[in-house]
């Protein structure tokens, strides 16, 4: 074009995505469209990605407002399944509340709740088998409640105490449990993603059964590692599940600087050939529901399934974090998907299969639970103590399948050391 012509073109401009509601501001959701409760079809396990591209722009819905469970997508489970479920995600709720109240006591450096999130965990592990391989972000602790693993054993990693296992190398939550099949939380994220379509790619190259399922937040889905996962997982047809919590907002940022404001996040999952659906993530039945079908289709080697669960960070990011400071009050008590723990309640007391009684009495004893729990964990010691109550020799140690000599000898000369100097 010519410099003359140029000159009549109005200037470049930049966008910048800025959220709808900041501090102070009153929240009003009335353009959200929830879409109506049990109208997303349900294909076939087998269905080919290309048939499935409206999946990926609407929303699995199985819960309507008045708890009632409609539609293709309801999974039929027993009420003793659900009153299950329902008491994980209210034990996931406690352990958070008291392990928070713990931090702000300086008893641990650190801790992030899943507040509001329960549902994307508990319910998903539901329905994968205890063997399938998770590998988790930072906010899935309800997969390791969901499995029955001890929460004092959870507990003494928050704290780094005698009773960690990890003797004390990981940052408090970031949980690591071979024996409940899943892996170990890393604060790089989604490192998770490629780990877990490599987990996957090998269980089928060695003709195993396992699948394997990997979780991020919605601002993952911007780094390297996550593409590169999509890749191999289309082009290998990994039996693998990838989970992006869409929560709305990272430390202090907003989905649109992940790129919501352009597409869903499910909608990823078309670029790449695979099958994409976006689900109601504080909907229990229905993320149940989806993982069931993302588990069979992986089973029946139909391929990956990418899954964004679309629901809200209720609480701050961690206890480093002030959502007050970047967020309006509001949002949480108008989001518009209510609350997962509540809705899944009102489902079971539609059905009468519960009630208020019930549900306060359930309430104390996972509060009592919790509570011995922490009491039984700091009775081993908590971080404040100081990491010195980890043997020093500890440094050498789970890095070799068998130590090395030199390995060996430095650890000897700490010991004289140490000794000397009468520590």
């Amino acid at each position: 074009m010519a410099e003359g012509a140029r000159r009549n073109l109005p200037p470049l401009s930049l966008h910048v995505p800025e959220p709808k509601f900041r501090p102070g501001d009153a929240v009003d959701y009335a353009d959200f469209d929830r879409g109506e409760a049990g109208a997303v079809t349900r294909p076939a396990i087998d269905a080919e990605p290309a048939t499935m591209r409206d999946h990926a722009y609407s929303l699995v819905r199985v819960l309507d407002d008045e708890g009632k469970a409609v539609g293709p997508w309801d999974p039929r489970l027993e009420p003793a399944r659900l009153v299950g479920m329902l008491r994980h995600m209210a034990l996931t709720r406690a352990y958070d509340d008291r392990l928070y109240r713990a931090q702000r006591q300086g008893k641990t450096s650190f801790y992030m709740k899943c507040t509001g999130e329960e549902a994307t965990s508990i319910a998903a592990a539901y329905a994968l088998d205890r063997d399938d391989m998770c590998f988790p972000s930072y906010r899935q602790q309800g997969l390791l409640i969901a499995r029955n693993w001890s929460l004092v054993d959870m507990m003494c990693q928050v704290y780094s105490n005698l009773g960690d296992r990890l003797k004390g190398r990981q940052m408090p939550i970031m949980y690591s449990v071979k024996d409940a099949s899943f892996f170990s939380i890393s604060g790089n994220l989604a490192t998770q993603y490629p780990q877990a379509v490599g987990f996957a790619m090998a269980s089928a190259a060695k003709g195993d059964t396992r699948i394997a399922a990997a979780w991020c937040g919605e601002g993952s889905t911007a780094e390297g590692d996550f593409h590169s996962a999509c890749t191999f997982a289309s082009v290998y047809r990994a039996p693998v599940i990838l989970n992006v919590i869409n929560n709305q907002w990272a430390i202090s940022s907003f989905s649109g600087f992940a790129g919501a404001e352009n597409t869903t996040f499910a909608a990823r999952a078309i670029g790449y050939g695979m099958a994409g659906l976006r689900v109601d993530g504080n909907d229990a039945l229905a993320v149940y529901a989806a993982t069931e079908w993302a588990a069979e289709r992986a089973r029946a080697n139909a391929g990956p399934t990418l899954i964004e669960f679309f629901t809200y960070r209720a609480e701050g990011h961690s206890t480093s974090d002030d959502p007050t400071k970047y967020r309006s009050a509001e949002e949480n008590v108008k989001w518009p998907l209510g609350d997962p723990i509540a809705r899944l309640k009102q489902h079971l007391i539609h059905i009468k299969a519960w009630d208020e009684e019930r549900h306060a009495v359930m309430d104390r004893e996972v509060a009592e639970q919790v509570r011995a729990a922490q009491k039984e964990a700091e009775a081993q010691g908590i971080l404040a103590d100081g990491l010195l109550q980890h043997p020093f020799t500890t440094m050498f140690e789970d890095v070799f399948e068998e130590q090395p000599w030199h390995l060996k000898e430095q650890s000897q000369q700490m010991t004289d050391e140490r000794k000397k100097a009468g520590i």
